[in-house]
């Protein structure tokens, strides 16, 4: 693995330089177990929304594709997205509810339940991927979560992938594989199917130790950039001549969601400023990092943008 790749994007005149497709749900958060709370905090949360907003944050110019319910979650949804600074155009109130989850951690243990079948994201289809915003980027991120949400929500996602090559857009793809998802899709093998028809569009892989290891067969005729995240253990970036293992620095771990949404963030952000990839590797170790210290999927606004503030005096050291 040559560490010293970087993100080949030319297009500097593009207006975006990150759209992601996918779903994003009201988040319920509960201070005690699920089971006995009488008190939710609402957020809310989704893979590739989350990335989207702290690449927003770290100063990208961001867009969301998606389809949002108008249930009463909806509006303020959007308008919160808008604040982040991700571009909404692509991700209209229709006529649905909005996916919900329920969450409480305790010493870094989830507990979860999800209220997502038929959402309004889950409808999404090709017919709802603008041509023209994918041509208008320059990374586009693709989800194995938007995949297993429905078929036509998998259709989209290949669709997107595929417009993504037609205009020359770099494509990073996070299988994120939740068999709980792809149970009443066909299971393991329907996910797997799903990887593989997208393998030929991406550039940049990106699954997570152990969850996705089961989708990482039959690699050898694909010549992307893999990197494999695992927590605490670090990132492998994996290549025909070996793999090459990038440490993550350690951290006090309050809640692990969303922690890989903000890595690809990092690891993005960090290809596009021109780092290295092993540099922009460690990059996005110190972003998700942010996150792990802060509870929900996303960190508070405030909070993020002072710890960024620390973690630029650390980057212009050159202490990676």
């Amino acid at each position: 693995m040559n560490v010293h790749h970087a993100m080949h994007v030319h297009h500097p005149d593009r207006l975006f330089e990150l759209v992601s497709v996918g779903e994003c749900m009201v988040e319920l958060r509960a201070r005690e177990s699920l089971r006995t709370a009488t008190e939710l905090q609402r957020s809310y949360g989704g893979d590739t929304l989350n990335t989207l907003v702290t690449a927003s944050r770290l100063g990208l110019r961001t867009a969301f594709i998606s389809r949002v319910g108008n249930d009463p979650f909806g509006e303020g949804m959007r308008r919160a997205w808008e604040v982040e600074g991700v571009n909404v155009e692509a991700a209209p109130l229709v006529s649905g509810e909005n996916g919900v989850y329920f969450i409480h951690v305790q010493d870094s243990e989830r507990e979860f339940t999800y209220r997502r079948a038929g959402s309004a994201a889950s409808q999404l289809s090709p017919s709802d991927i603008p041509e023209l915003l994918i041509a208008a980027t320059k990374v586009l991120l693709i989800s194995g979560i938007t995949q297993a949400i429905s078929a036509n929500a998998q259709a989209a996602t290949l669709y997107a992938a595929r417009l993504a090559r037609e205009h020359h857009v770099y494509v990073a793809y996070d299988p994120n594989y939740r068999p709980a998802l792809w149970q009443s899709r066909g299971g393991l093998k329907a996910a797997w199917r799903a990887c593989q028809e997208v393998l030929p569009f991406t550039d940049l892989l990106l699954p997570s130790h152990p969850a996705d290891d089961v989708l990482m067969t039959d690699l050898a005729d694909w010549h992307g950039v893999q990197v494999s995240k695992r927590g605490a253990e670090g990132a492998i970036l994996r290549g025909a001549s070996g793999d090459t293992v990038i440490p993550a620095s350690p951290v006090t771990v309050t809640d692990s969601t969303g922690a890989g949404d903000a890595f690809n963030a990092g690891l993005i952000s960090g290809l596009l400023e021109g780092r290295t990839l092993s540099e922009a590797v460690t990059f996005a170790h110190r972003v998700a990092g942010i996150g792990l210290r802060y509870p929900g999927a996303i960190p508070p606004r405030a909070e993020f943008h002072q710890e960024c503030l620390s973690l630029e005096r650390v980057l212009a050291t050159k202490r990676w």
